[in-house]
């Protein structure tokens, strides 16, 4: 399996967010060039997990985004569930025809099992277990020119 490339973003958003949960409003800018993603995809993306219930988002100049108690919670599995749109994996339904095999095929079966069988592996795994904390500053370095003693 594949996750698109919206989803992706999400997560990534919902990483950044979960990475310091008791921080100030973080811009959609800063979200941006914090997971390396262009400013209008990240909009999108806060759109949507705001919809989802997932982050808070304050508009306005004082305005941002947090993650709020839902969004800290959530596991990987629920939120690629929640982005993924598509009926089926296959392009059993196209705009130029059905497949021809559609009525004794049983692709579009296992693809679909196959598919919540990916879901079902992250289900366990929340997106919060996944951010690292974010460093702010230079880290300090200690050198010792000879030892103790």
């Amino acid at each position: 399996m594949r996750i698109n490339a919206f989803s992706d973003v999400c997560l990534r958003v919902l990483m950044v967010l979960c990475a310091d949960p008791g921080a100030e409003l973080l811009t959609t800018k800063d979200i941006a060039g914090a997971v390396g993603t262009p400013y209008n995809h990240v909009s999108k993306a806060v759109l949507k997990l705001g919809n989802l219930g997932l982050v808070d988002a304050v508009r306005g100049r004082a305005g941002g985004v947090r993650i709020n108690a839902a969004g800290l919670t959530v596991t990987v599995g629920s939120v690629l569930r929640a982005l993924d749109e598509r009926e089926d994996v296959a392009e059993c339904h196209a705009a130029n025809g059905d497949c021809p095999l559609i009525g004794g095929c049983g692709l579009r079966g296992a693809l679909g099992r196959a598919r919540e069988a990916f879901y079902a592996e992250l289900d366990p795994v929340a997106v919060s277990s996944l951010a690292r904390p974010r460093r702010s500053g230079p880290v300090a370095v200690t050198l010792a020119t000879r030892p103790a003693g």
